[in-house]
């Protein structure tokens, strides 16, 4: 008899729900996505779609129809009767015995709506972040399920007293943070790290380096290393369910004088103008 253990009690294997046997916990193999919505409006909803599509492909998980996804996310959303609201969905490569390499599995899906939190202290007085050596996998391009360096990176940030930890890699250069794009401020020139295999394209951050120029600045998508960050005019993070955060503390060195800069307050108006 095959035999497993939920908690302290005693399963045959052939009678397990299939929710623990998923791939998704096994190996963390699956891909998902984050989005929301202001005012009872989806944002960016394409933008979020067409990433997901490029995920699933990336990893090999084959025969989805992005149409049903949107339906359902749609259908969900609509449901939920939230006016702001913090969409997650996923599909993991499905459910059967461990095997790395098992083929024909059913993929499966799973979506969750909930409130956004309240971040408006974050954003009207900045937040702290700390930086953590990027020991994540070489495909951050893929926002996939396998997020136990971004969840330990977090966590020490969190220990320290801050709100996020930003990673840098083995050369010393910033990559991103542990949920969010980042970005510095030097005179008028925004800078943040080029897309490349170990970035998330972040959908906020596409939407902020397009909004720039109306902030009055010229975007410089070039890499910068920690010593760089915290000499620069201003920082501060982007992320779908935050927006735009300005960075006050870096590495417990003071930012300028320590609250959000100019630019960063101008991008702040420029992206709530964008998403209504």
């Amino acid at each position: 008899m095959q035999l497993a253990m939920v908690g302290d009690k005693f399963i045959e294997s052939e009678k397990l729900d299939s929710a623990y046997l998923d791939y998704g916990t096994f190996f963390g193999d699956g891909v998902y996505e984050v989005l929301r919505s202001y005012d009872g409006k989806l944002f960016a909803l394409e933008e979020h779609l067409a990433r997901f599509k490029r995920s699933l492909k990336e990893v090999d998980i084959n025969g989805i129809d992005i149409n049903i996804i949107r339906q359902r996310v749609l259908a969900a959303f609509g449901k939920s009767k939230l006016s702001n609201a913090k969409i997650y969905f996923h599909i993991t490569r499905g459910a059967g015995p461990r095997d790395h390499a098992a083929e024909g599995l059913e993929p499966r899906f799973f979506l969750m709506v909930s409130d956004i939190e309240d971040y408006s202290d974050q954003k009207q007085n900045g937040i702290s972040v700390i930086t953590v050596p990027d020991t994540r996998w070489k495909r951050c391009d893929i926002k996939s399920l396998n997020l136990l360096a971004n969840v330990l990176a977090k966590r020490a940030a969190k220990r320290r007293g801050c709100q996020e930890a930003i990673f840098v890699d083995e050369k010393g250069f910033i990559t991103e943070g542990s949920s969010s794009a980042f970005f510095a401020v030097f005179g008028n020139k925004l800078r943040t790290s080029p897309l490349a295999a170990n970035i998330l394209p972040s959908i906020t951050r596409h939407f902020v380096v397009q909004i720039a120029p109306n902030a009055g600045l010229a975007v410089e998508e070039k890499q910068m290393k920690a010593e760089d960050a915290a000499k620069a005019d201003e920082l501060f993070i982007a992320v779908s369910s935050k927006d735009i955060v300005p960075v006050v503390k870096f590495n417990e060195i003071k930012i300028s004088d320590g609250r959000p800069g100019k630019y960063t307050k101008l991008l702040i108006s420029e992206f709530a103008k964008l998403v209504k």
